[in-house]
């Protein structure tokens, strides 16, 4: 179930802070950031969050692409090694 459009989009009230200190100093550093269920809104466009996903912080440089998304769609939290299988066999 999606969110309600009078509602508006979710985003934590500390992101908002920190993308304008990071843009009011000039420099263009990684915003470390745990909320994976914030909406990226235009504001953040042209900065790089790097996205907590359980393990590691992944870095996204967030484009206008990315506009209504959620932060956690770009930081995969589970690595699929693949399947098991015979590893000396011959592929032909």
């Amino acid at each position: 179930m999606s969110r309600s459009v009078w509602k508006g989009p979710f985003v934590d009230g500390y992101l908002l802070k920190k993308a304008e200190k990071v843009r009011s100093g000039g420099r263009n550093e990684v915003i470390k950031i745990w909320s994976r269920r914030s909406t990226i809104l235009p504001q953040f466009v042209g900065l790089t969050f790097g996205v907590h996903n359980g393990h590691k912080h992944v870095p996204v440089n967030v484009s206008e692409d990315m506009i209504g998304h959620k932060f956690g769609e770009f930081a995969p939290s589970r690595f699929f090694p693949g399947h098991g299988g015979d590893k000396k066999a011959v592929k032909r």
